[in-house]
């Protein structure tokens, strides 16, 4: 199995989120490790979540599982059911389909860091932020109402 250079990856902190909620993961920075390897059936991401970022708003997908990894640092999960501490060597699962809006906060004084991984049909995906008027699929983000904001998915 090939090693992966982290270093030699770009690292970025876009988002397509609109304003105003992309300022909560601003402080995310991540490397993606798929296209680096040559995988095309799933995502991976290595991730820095800097003191007060998000990794993204609460969210859950229909067509798509979610794995993360804690590497090291702390983050707090929030999810519907309320929130548990992750610390390195935990990992988080999410069903495709399972609307369990979910997301981690880093709320302590240093980085946390983890491996996000998904699986499954991105074209097809969809889901719902069930904190803000927010929903997404393939073509973007949209209000509950079907008004589309004007702002496209990351890759």
């Amino acid at each position: 199995m090939p090693r992966i250079d982290l270093d030699a990856l770009p690292q970025t902190n876009a988002t397509g989120y609109p304003a105003p909620h992309d300022r909560a993961v601003e402080g995310r920075w991540y490397r993606r490790l798929a296209p680096a390897s040559g995988l095309t059936a799933m995502g991976a991401s290595h991730v820095v979540l800097k003191p007060g970022a998000w990794s993204s708003q609460r969210h859950w997908h229909a067509a798509e599982d979610e794995l993360l990894v804690m590497l090291s640092g702390e983050a707090v999960l929030v999810e519907d059911e309320g929130e548990t501490v992750l610390r390195a060597g935990d990992v988080a699962a999410w069903p495709m389909g399972m609307r369990n809006g979910h997301h981690l906060q880093n709320r302590g004084a240093q980085d946390c860091v983890f491996v996000a991984i998904s699986a499954g049909d991105r074209a097809a995906d969809r889901g719902e932020y069930p904190d803000i008027d927010m929903v997404f699929a393939s073509e973007g983000y949209a209000r509950r109402d079907g008004t589309p904001y004007d702002a496209k998915r990351t890759p």
